[in-house]
C-alpha cells in the first residue's frame, strides 16, 4: 500500500495549482491517499484568496488522478507550525508513516516512488530521522558514487518520517534553558548549519513560529540523520515574495531530476565533504549581523 500523503495550502491559488499538477503526474498517484489541510485566513482579504484555493482543491478533475482525496477546512487561522504539527499527527497516527509537502513546491515525477521505497527501506534504520526529496546542487556531489547521502537536519521541502520518531518530539522545547548555556551543546546542534540556532531562539523568544526548527532541535539531541537524494526530487517555487516565511531568495534553488525511476538505498556514513558543503550552504544564508553575534556569543569557546 502507498504511503498517504499530506499537503499544506494556504492562500496561493497558482502555487497550489502547480503543486498538485505535478504530484498528479507521478507514476504512483492513483494509489496514493491525498490528505489536504486547508488554514483559514488572518482577515477578511486573506479568506477571500483561500476561498478561491478551496473552491479549486474541491474540483474533481485533478482528484482522479489519485486513489482518494481528503479535505480538512480550518474554520480559524492556526499558521502553518500548529497546521502542519496537528495535521501530520492525525494522520501518522492512522497510518503510521507520511510523505509531507506544502502548496510551493514542484515534485519530479518520481518523487512519490523515491519517498515510498526510502521510507520503506530506512523505517527499521535507527539512526533515520527522516526522508528529504529535495537537494541543493553542490560540488561534492558531481562524483559522489552513492543514490543517497546523510544530513544533520531534516529539510521541509518534501519530506517523510514515521509515527516513532514524530512522537518523540518535545515541541515546548522544555530543555532550551540548558541548551542555551551550553556551548558544546550549541556547536553539536549547529553542525547542520549556523544557521540552526538563532532560528530556535527566534523561535523561543515568540518572535517567528515554525515547527521546523523544533523537529531539527530534536533529530540533533537524538543524534539521528536525514536522508537525502544526490538529485533533488522537489523544487521550492514559493521563494518569490509572495510567501510568509520566505522572502524572495534565489540561493537555494535547484533542478528537477529528470528520467530518474531506480534508487539504490544503502546504509551510509557521514560524507565529510558533503556535510560540510551543506554546513557553508545553510551558514551562508545568515544575515551579516546576525553571523558577527552568533561568532561572538557562541564561538568563544
Amino acid at each position: 500500500m502507498a504511503i498517504p500523503v499530506i499537503l499544506f495550502v494556504y492562500k496561493r491559488l497558482e502555487h497550489t495549482k502547480q503543486m498538485l499538477t505535478s504530484l498528479s503526474a507521478n507514476t504512483i498517484s492513483k494509489k496514493t491517499d491525498l490528505f489536504i489541510f486547508s488554514d483559514a485566513g488572518k482577515d477578511l482579504e486573506e479568506q477571500k484568496e483561500v476561498v478561491s484555493v478551496r473552491q479549486y482543491i474541491h474540483q474533481v478533475d485533478w482528484q482522479r488522478n489519485f486513489k482518494q482525496v481528503t479535505i480538512i477546512e480550518a474554520k480559524k487561522n492556526q499558521g502553518l507550525a500548529r497546521s502542519v504539527i496537528d495535521g501530520v499527527t492525525q494522520i501518522i497516527e492512522k497510518y503510521g508513516s507520511v510523505i509531507v509537502l506544502e502548496d510551493d513546491l514542484v515534485v519530479s515525477d518520481f518523487f512519490l516512488e523515491y519517498m515510498n521505497k526510502a521510507l520503506n527501506f530506512y523505517g527499521r534504520s535507527s539512526h533515520i530521522w527522516s526522508i528529504s526529496g529535495y537537494s541543493f546542487p553542490m560540488k561534492s556531489l558531481i562524483n559522489y558514487p552513492y543514490d543517497v547521502y546523510l544530513g544533520y537536519r531534516g529539510s521541509s521541502w518534501g519530506w517523510g518520517t514515521w509515527k516513532d520518531r514524530w512522537e518523540k518530539v518535545d515541541w515546548d522545547v522544555k530543555n532550551y534553558d540548558d541548551f542555551i548555556q551550553d556551548k558544546k551543546w550549541i556547536k553539536k546542534f549547529n553542525r547542520g548549519g549556523n544557521d540552526l540556532t538563532p532560528m530556535l531562539k527566534r523561535q523561543m523568544e515568540g518572535k517567528i513560529d515554525s515547527w521546523g526548527i523544533r523537529w531539527t532541535f530534536a533529530q540533533s539531541n537524538l543524534n539521528m540523520f536525514t536522508v537525502y537524494p544526490k538529485e533533488s526530487l522537489v523544487e521550492n517555487k514559493g521563494r518569490d515574495g509572495t510567501g510568509i516565511h520566505c522572502g524572495n531568495d534565489k540561493s537555494f534553488d535547484t533542478v528537477l531530476a529528470k528520467g530518474i525511476d531506480k534508487y539504490k538505498f544503502e546504509e551510509l556514513s557521514i560524507d565529510k565533504k558533503i556535510v560540510r558543503e551543506f554546513w557553508k550552504k545553510n551558514s551562508d544564508t545568515l544575515d551579516k549581523k546576525v553571523k558577527r553575534k552568533l561568532k561572538k556569543i557562541l564561538y568563544k569557546c
